[in-house]
């Protein structure tokens, strides 16, 4: 079975996204919803339309929009040649139900049908299908916001047919890049149940303690593992409405307490429902965040939590700042404890109910809530002790599940079974990480800062562990030690990538160029940023192919690095740029030359009377205005990544395909020979000129932003004089001059210290 063209049925929020998500992929999709009274498309393009303007993006691509037909339930004739057909219409079984049986008749025998319910169970919504309808359904359970939320639950009956979860699963992973939980017919499912559960004991709990929101989300946030939005920011951002709606759907089929204070529910009668109407349990005002205050009905200034307890821990490894939490002072720790108590044992007593292993509720919630890890491997991290002696002091019968581990829920590679067993792990060959390479024993060089792995099949993996991937003395050492036991012991290539989950490479060590400036070694400076190029270059020259793989965050020498690999295998969310402007400087890692080359080339090719100056404008706008990559798709645009590199929409398998590029170049590999161009001189130089001449008397230039625009120019157009054939070396040489005469500025040096204290850019 293979899934072509999807249908879509409701353009709200999860539908347009899910769309969008779709389409980003390259999918065809068909999008529907009611039809409007003057314009029958206008709920539908409405729906599109959100997700256009949607922040944070929901496309990867707002061209891919183009794959997307609209139409209104009238027309669901229009689906008739889709593979897969997506509910995601008003939370109430009729409606649904009543879709599906129109929907029996319209859509092809071979077509999957699912719903993207969020609690309903999946038996009530087919009744009165047929045997055949029912083998070709199944629930999928994704979460907002789509593009950005690993999580997928699947969710088959007894009657969906292997061979459709199998399909589903493998396009949830492989095309729309999700992480895909199997998911038992049960009330809310894995991650709403366990995720909202918790968000109304935090509630009730804080009510009890005497805390308030901004100490809520303090102790409930990365301080324990978790996301940033932590408990009521989460809230905001599902919204308070959805939120209300979910858990009334729990109570109700459930029997359980989910019920919200009352004061949750007098916030979404005032139309309070979160970040779509500007406020909910926060509100912006102006540039200031405000809280809202319970106890008084008021917002009020949001109070950050600063205690020496917590900056103590803030830094421990995970396992260690869990039970830490708990030892905070007075009603904080008291709060913490609790709260971890009672989530756990809810987990414990619903796991078998709703998942068929405890490996699938960690990747739920991990996956759907952004923990850093599960509840399984929490209460294993704390230790089974601790949870025994915790429940009896609140009063809770020892769970069954607890009875049977055997000191833990994990061990050895493998987890405890609801029968009491212990099974392995499951694996997934395509999913490849460094630390489990480590863990294997597949360490070839060990570095201070990085390792170089084996990864199978003649290929080695460079990881860099410097923080946030930065490339400082050390690590351009060991990553020429990798190059030369690469060569050295005829492995077929390199892959350049690590585990971190958000940034790939932040670039050069700016605190290390500061030092340098200002102790006046130029000579140093000077070889810094010699050897720098040089290694970029030795990537492109070694006798064996090298393929980046990079991911999120990839700026500066990053991105240089990722340019000068044979081919760079990224995964979606990929945010590339040249940012040096930002701190007074220009790309000298390469990155100038590359862009030049790339966008000169690029035009050569149409014959020698195109004109050049083109792709000397593009590589400047580029440069010069920092311009960076909201997604992969559009680093390609961009021109960051070229035909034939790859991209992964799941990260989990962004290794794997990374070792694939390196096996489809290896046989009979021959390096990129050296290059040459044609500069422009002086002519170039002097339209960049009139440009930022333009750009400083519209005030959108300072005299300094001019002034590094003025080195950019040069470097661009080969310097002065007249037009005239350039080699890769010419614009490195010219590239590093200009690198180290800003850097000699006073301005340039101000603005990497703004930027080392603040994290944001200086204009001055």
């Amino acid at each position: 079975m293979r899934i072509k063209k999807i249908g879509v049925v409701g353009a709200g929020t999860m539908g347009g996204a899910i769309a969008a998500l779709a389409a980003s992929a390259g999918v065809p999709v068909v999008l529907l919803d009611i039809p409007g009274q003057q314009d029958k498309l206008e709920l539908v393009k409405k729906g599109l339309e959100r997700q256009l303007k949607a922040k944070p993006a929901a496309f990867m691509d707002k061209g891919r929009a183009s794959l997307i037909e609209l139409g209104t339930t009238e027309e669901l004739a229009k689906l008739k040649d889709c593979d897969w057909i997506v509910e995601v219409i008003i939370e109430k079984p009729e409606p649904k139900q009543e879709l599906f049986a129109k929907l029996e008749s319209v859509c092809k025998p071979t077509a999957i049908v699912s719903s993207n319910t969020s609690g309903i169970p999946m038996r009530t919504l087919l009744e009165g299908r047929s045997e055949g309808f029912r083998k070709r359904f199944l629930g999928t359970h994704f979460f907002a916001p789509v593009r950005y939320l690993h999580l997928l639950e699947l969710i088959p009956t007894p009657d969906t047919d292997p061979q459709v979860v199998q399909t589903m699963r493998y396009f949830g992973e492989r095309i729309l890049g999700k992480g895909t939980v199997i998911c038992k017919d049960a009330p809310g499912f894995i991650a709403n149940r366990l995720g909202v559960y918790g968000m109304t004991q935090a509630m009730r709990l804080m009510m009890e303690e005497g805390l308030t929101i901004d100490e809520v989300d303090a102790l409930t946030g990365p301080l324990v593992g978790r996301p940033k939005s932590a408990t009521f920011r989460t809230g905001d951002i599902s919204g308070l409405d959805v939120l209300k709606l979910v858990s009334t759907e729990l109570a109700h089929t459930t029997g359980e307490d989910f019920r919200m204070p009352d004061w949750v529910e007098n916030l979404i009668q005032q139309g309070n429902l979160g970040d779509k109407t500007g406020a909910g349990f926060y509100k912006k005002v102006g540039k200031d965040i405000f809280t809202y205050d319970y106890r008084t009905g008021e917002y009020k200034p949001q109070e950050k939590l600063r205690l020496a307890e917590i900056a103590a821990i803030k830094d421990l490894p995970l396992s260690e700042r869990l039970k830490k939490v708990a030892e905070l002072p007075g009603k904080y720790g008291a709060f913490a404890r609790k709260l971890f108590l009672i989530t756990a044992h809810y987990a414990l007593e619903k796991a078998p109910e709703i998942a068929y292993d405890i490996v699938a509720v960690d990747q739920a919630m991990e996956w759907g809530f952004a923990w850093e890890q599960g509840p399984f491997k929490n209460m294993d991290a704390v230790g089974l002790d601790y949870l025994r002696q915790g429940f009896a002091e609140l009063g809770l019968v020892e769970p069954e599940l607890l009875k049977k581990a055997q000191g833990s829920f994990y061990k050895d590679g493998t987890y405890l079974g609801f029968d009491g067993q212990y099974h392995s792990l499951p694996r997934n060959p395509a999913h490849i990480t460094a630390s489990g390479l480590r863990k294997a024993g597949k360490v070839l060089l060990e570095g201070k800062e990085t390792a170089l792995l084996d990864l199978g099949d003649g290929v080695a993996l460079f990881e860099n562990r410097a923080k946030m991937g930065t490339l400082g003395e050390g690590v351009l050492r060991e990553l020429h030690k990798a190059l030369d036991w690469v060569e050295q012991s005829d492995y077929h290539g390199l892959v350049l990538s690590h585990d971190d989950p958000r940034t790939y490479s932040a670039g050069a060590n700016l605190a290390l160029v500061l030092m340098g400036a200002q102790e006046g070694d130029w000579d140093e400076m000077a070889r810094a940023v010699h050897t720098f190029q040089q290694t970029a270059m030795r990537l492109r020259r070694s006798p064996f192919p090298v393929i980046s793989a990079p991911f999120g965050l990839t700026l500066g020498g990053g991105a240089e690095f990722s340019l000068h690999s044979d081919r760079i295998q990224a995964h979606a969310e990929l945010y590339m740029g040249l940012v040096e402007v930002g701190v007074g400087l220009i790309p000298a890692g390469g990155g100038t030359k590359e862009m030049l080359f790339r966008f000169t080339q690029e035009l050569s090719a149409y014959g020698p009377d195109i004109d050049l100056f083109e792709g000397v404008k593009r590589a400047f706008q580029m440069i010069a205005l920092a311009q960076t990559s909201t997604s992969a798709l559009e680093a390609r645009n961009m021109g960051f990544l070229r035909h034939g590199d790859g991209i992964s929409m799941n990260r989990d398998t962004l290794i794997s395909d990374a070792k694939a590029q390196v096996l489809a170049l290896a046989a009979g590999y021959v390096p990129q020979p050296p290059m040459k161009i044609r500069a422009l001189g002086a002519e170039g130089i002097g339209n960049l000129r009139y440009a930022l001449w333009q750009f400083q008397e519209a005030g959108q230039a300072s005299e300094h932003d001019a002034r590094i625009g003025e080195e950019l120019a040069y470097v661009l157009c080969g310097g002065d004089g007249p037009a005239r054939e350039v080699s890769e070396q010419d614009i490195l040489d010219l590239e590093r001059e200009a690198f180290l005469k800003l850097l000699g500025t006073k301005k340039t040096q101000e603005r990497i210290a703004h930027m080392l204290k603040t994290g944001k850019p200086l204009r001055n």
